[in-house]
């Protein structure tokens, strides 16, 4: 069974850790941080004897989506951490990354994640994941946690209602966790949830939107459409 590594994840916070440090080190600290995550993510009786690495590219079909606000426009003069440029190329080059341009890591994981049927485990620290059914591992947390196909569409429409303000998308006003929970409640099925958000957006291009942005692809070049459709 394979292992998924949300690897824009692990460069990212392996490059800050090491910001005050030579370059040697960040790199090491990847190394260390990638064979930690390998070899925690056994349970049970499941083994993971495979693994590949996911990086974002630049290009995104999503900065397209956007018309309400710029798609990730508030990390537009972030700083990023001075090695990860370094540990990025280290990834493809001695772990074997691949780097996705046109859409997300993201969006390549729950792709390879769908195809597989259940015979991996998803390794991130990043929500956005659990709207995707299946095995999950916060290397942070050092948590694993299984999503029913439920749980992950609850958590879907709970992003469509709230946004995301880490990715500059426009939510609901004063809607987070427990209104949105609250607000899906009752709601057993798709339509169910769908129905809720038109009720609070009166707009479906809103709606749409916000899907758009959020959705994890399940299949390449996939965009969400409505339940109704």
């Amino acid at each position: 069974m394979k292992i998924l590594i949300d690897a824009d994840i692990v460069a990212y916070r392996c490059a800050a850790a090491c910001e005050n440090e030579k370059v040697s080190m960040a790199i090491m600290n990847t190394n260390r941080s990638l064979a930690e995550i390998i070899m925690s993510v056994d349970h049970d009786d499941r083994f993971y004897d495979d693994w590949d690495l996911y990086l974002t590219g630049k290009t995104n079909f999503r900065f397209d989506v956007a018309v309400t606000a710029i798609y990730k426009g508030n990390r537009a003069n972030k700083t990023k951490p001075r090695h990860l440029k370094d540990v990025r190329e280290h990834m493809v080059k001695e772990w074997g990354a691949v780097i996705y341009e046109g859409y997300e890591a993201d969006d390549a994981i729950t792709t390879e994640g769908q195809t597989l049927n259940g015979d991996c485990i998803i390794v991130s620290i990043d929500k956005d994941f659990k709207q995707f059914s299946g095995w999950h591992y916060n290397p942070v947390k050092r948590e694993k946690f299984f999503v029913t196909p439920y749980e992950g569409m609850r958590f879907f429409y709970m992003q469509i209602l709230m946004g995301d303000s880490a990715d500059n998308i426009i939510g609901l006003d004063r809607v987070g966790p427990k209104t949105a929970e609250k607000m899906l409640k009752s709601c057993e099925t798709e339509i169910d949830m769908y129905n809720v958000c038109m009720e609070a957006y009166q707009s479906e291009d809103r709606i749409l939107e916000n899907a758009r942005l959020l959705w994890l692809r399940r299949t390449p070049n996939e965009m969400w459409t409505s339940p109704n459709d």
